[in-house]
């Protein structure tokens, strides 16, 4: 029989359908073909992007030029603009503002033939520390409040080129998204006075049957109300506000763990596109001490329709328990 499940940070409900419950294999879709052809990320290339911003690269190598390994450029065609004021008006009642904000393209390495996750561990956590720096020098910025990083593998996950990479906006305002979380977490606390994902975790040890993997300072599992067939969240055991103020031990362990985790699910669903978003509090802390940041991977397998359009509702194939067993079962 299907059931609904509450999300317990943002009070949405969604169907999980296990009339409709699906295996792994049941989601396997064609793998994408290579398109080929030119590509402006990668090395050699450094003339067909916009100047990089940040590059960790060879010692005596020259900005814009090969030898790096890292390299963090301006996105050509930006969701939002650096220059400008932001000018907020009101016609009626409408409101709108100038389009202003910071839109950067991290390409994780010069080869094209690897994604983000191929890498070793030691070139993921370089990631995340570029990441880092370009969160920290952007916060500077009194314009912006929220900077959100994210990932689209794969065309069918939004990914406009093959070669690896994640993005990073700057916003003068708060995503929705983000808000109905920064909610959750603030009535939960005014009621219990704890971190809902400190809380969260704690009962996932305690049930552990939706855990994928833990290490010292990161755990990852199948939430209990997931909007997505094994949509995966990865948590700092640590309650810990920014991504940016984690420390070095939590960057080299947040590596092992996104590759292990993304490794199993690519073995057990034959490398799906996929998306991840960074969850991190807003950049003014006044009101946000219980936020907890965290990442949400989401493989992409199904897909939104009228109903989930039209009600909010969304319907999930496969029970995150089910998922996990999945995923743990997996030989690496």
């Amino acid at each position: 029989m299907p059931e609904l499940r509450k999300d317990p940070v943002i009070g949405r409900w969604v169907i999980i359908s296990a009339e409709r419950g699906k295996r792994p294999s049941d989601f396997l879709i064609a793998s994408e073909k290579k398109r080929g052809g030119f590509c402006p990320f990668c090395e050699g290339n450094e003339d067909k992007t916009p100047p990089e911003v940040l590059a960790y690269r060879a010692p005596g190598t020259l900005p814009n030029k090969p030898g790096w390994r890292i390299r963090v450029v301006s996105n050509k065609y930006p969701a939002l603009q650096i220059e400008g004021e932001l000018k907020r008006r009101g016609n009626g009642v409408y409101d709108f503002m100038n389009g202003v904000g910071a839109h950067e393209v991290i390409i994780e390495t010069p080869d094209h033939d690897k994604d983000l996750f191929d890498l070793d561990v030691t070139q993921i956590e370089d990631v995340w520390w570029a990441t880092r720096d370009r969160i920290l020098d952007l916060q500077k910025d009194s314009r912006f409040q929220y900077i959100l990083v994210f990932k689209n593998h794969g065309a069918a996950a939004g990914a406009s080129l093959e070669h690896t990479h994640s993005q990073l906006i700057a916003t003068p305002i708060i995503p929705k998204r983000v808000l109905e979380e920064l909610n959750g977490f603030q009535k939960h606390y005014g009621y219990k006075e704890r971190c809902i994902f400190c809380d969260m975790i704690r009962q996932e040890k305690e049930t552990d049957k939706r855990i994928v993997l833990e290490n010292d300072r990161f755990i990852a599992f199948e939430p209990f109300a997931p909007r997505f067939p094994f949509e995966t969240w990865i948590l700092p055991k640590n309650h810990i506000l920014h991504f940016e103020n984690s420390q070095k031990e939590d960057y080299a362990d947040l590596a092992r763990i996104m590759k292990e985790t993304v490794a199993r699910i690519n073995r057990a669903l034959s490398d799906p596109p996929y998306n991840f978003v960074i969850h991190t509090a807003p950049l003014t802390e006044d009101n946000y001490q219980n936020f907890h940041w965290h990442i949400e991977f989401i493989p992409k397998l199904t897909k939104i329709a009228g109903f989930e359009w039209g009600s909010g509702f969304y319907i999930n194939p496969t029970p995150p328990e089910d998922a996990a067993k999945f995923l743990n079962e997996i030989e690496l």
